[in-house]
């Protein structure tokens, strides 16, 4: 009997606790200053919605006492070894236990007691909600003049027109999910454009989100933003997630410029009272007509051959990897090869006529072998498509 009852106990084990309902999240480097307060005030926001909840720090490697202080404010906190504000949030994200997930900054400048702002609109059944500081109030000395009435905006701006979106604040720090959510984002960030990424990936996923206003504060201790820099790394984030606008629209554009440039010079200087343009401008036209084309390329090869672009795109892309084969793409660029070979041959013959002299013809000459080059580059571009879009095993 004794034995049995002592497999028993050999067998137990502690009760876990329930998961909670809310899970703070926040970055930490160096905060000492201010993480403490920041949780305290996560626990008061916690306690107004009647919820359960959890506080999680996010440690980046601190060496001011930052672990120590939020340790005691009653904070969870993990440690993340990879440097970034996006690693950061990552790791904490991925430690959270709650349904519902509030990010926010640990340096004083969100105020973490009106989080039940934001899980408001989680309870009544949105996805996503954003903290928005353009909608609310923004303190006296909490954001630069450039900040706030250049880089934000304008960042804001592009992302809005990129991707279809409507934010007043598309960088805010504040924001919070359902756990649901931030599974269907997929997020992967390692640095501040993980804010972008945000917006984007809730906006792919389909996301019901929506906005509250939020007040921003004053930050306490010194800041880790580089203007410049961290402007950039969003801006160049959201290129690289928008092949269309980056690639494929600016490359029809040349091309088109190009093949219509050359077209108008075809029958000789085209004089527009007060310059005369020559073969100059044919050679500049047939270089930008090829500029162009190469650009489109590319933009065709991100969106079929990027994860997460196959099969996602507009009506022309869907329409291109319907009708699209190795066999069709060769046939087509060899078809543009052809017409520029027999514009070429013509002109050949002709300046053999001529006695091997000047070469007069060399506007058709030019067209002819840009529509060469473009033939050649869609072969090519066909079997590198090909290669994507082969079968393999698994």
């Amino acid at each position: 009997m004794s034995e049995h009852a002592g497999a028993v106990d050999l067998g137990a084990r502690e009760p876990v606790a329930p998961a909670p309902d809310i899970s703070v999240v926040m970055p930490c480097l160096n905060e000492a200053a201010s993480v403490g307060t920041c949780i305290e005030k996560a626990w008061e926001g916690i306690r107004r919605t009647g919820l359960s909840g959890e506080v999680v720090i996010s440690d980046n490697g601190s060496t001011d006492g930052s672990v120590e202080v939020a340790t005691k404010a009653g904070a969870r906190v993990v440690n993340q070894p990879l440097r970034g504000y996006g690693n950061a949030y990552l790791k904490g994200f991925a430690e959270a236990r709650g349904r519902y997930i509030i990010m926010g900054d640990s340096d004083g400048s969100y105020d973490f007691t009106q989080l039940d702002r934001l899980i408001e609109p989680l309870q009544q059944g949105y996805d996503y909600v954003l903290g928005s500081r353009f909608a609310g109030k923004i303190l006296k000395g909490a954001m630069p003049w450039t900040h706030r009435y250049i880089g934000n905006p304008v960042l804001t701006g592009v992302l809005n027109r990129l991707f279809k979106v409507d934010s007043s604040d598309a960088h805010s720090g504040m924001r919070a999910f359902t756990a649901e959510a931030y599974r269907r984002m997929e997020l992967q960030s390692a640095g501040m454009e993980l804010a972008s990424e945000i917006v984007i990936n809730a906006a792919k996923a389909g996301l019901r989100g929506t906005e509250v206003p939020i007040t921003y504060h004053p930050r306490e201790g010194e800041s880790k933003l580089h203007s410049m820099r961290d402007g950039w790394r969003h801006l160049r984030f959201m290129l690289l997630l928008s092949p269309n606008w980056l690639f494929t629209g600016p490359g029809i554009a040349m091309f088109a410029l190009g093949l219509v440039g050359q077209g108008l010079l075809l029958p000789g200087p085209l004089n527009l009272g007060f310059h005369a343009l020559d073969v100059h401008f044919s050679v500049l036209f047939a270089l930008v007509a090829i500029l162009g084309y190469q650009t489109l390329l590319f933009g065709v090869f991100a969106r079929t051959c990027l994860p997460g672009e196959r099969g996602s795109g507009d009506r022309l892309q869907r329409w291109f990897e319907r009708n699209y084969s190795l066999e069709r793409g060769l046939l087509g660029g060899g078809l543009l090869f052809l017409v520029g070979f027999v514009i070429d041959a013509f002109v050949l013959v002709h300046w053999l006529r001529k006695g091997l002299g000047p070469i007069n013809s060399l506007r058709p000459a030019l067209l002819a072998m840009t529509l060469m080059m473009v033939g050649a580059q869609t072969g090519f571009a066909a079997f590198f498509l090909s290669l994507f879009k082969a079968e393999r095993q698994p």
